[in-house]
């Protein structure tokens, strides 16, 4: 039996269609959340009211290069990482 000539072409094309299919799937919205994320923590502000990865609701009140402080009751000030911050609540003077 002869092999067929386009069977190469064939498996190529399904390939790079797999490849092309894995990454406007996976690849590609998982980049775009990153920027997403990114952009918030870089547009953080002090005021704003903010929740953790680990659910501590608080807000801003010093923005250091890597870090937050976070006021999180009246007396009670803890020091978090910018990567910490889950998802912003408000910003005040904002609505969202």
């Amino acid at each position: 039996m002869q092999p067929n000539p386009n069977a190469a072409a064939v498996n190529m094309i399904f390939m790079v269609s797999m490849v092309a299919i894995w990454y406007f799937l996976l690849i590609r919205p998982q980049q775009k959340q990153r920027k997403e994320m990114q952009a918030m923590i870089s547009n953080l502000k002090k005021n704003a009211e903010v929740v953790t990865n680990s659910g501590i609701h608080g807000t801003i009140v010093n923005v250091k290069e890597k870090t937050f402080v976070l006021r999180v009751d009246e007396n009670a000030k803890i020091e978090i990482d910018k990567s910490a911050v889950a998802y912003v609540k408000k910003i005040q003077g904002e609505e969202k």
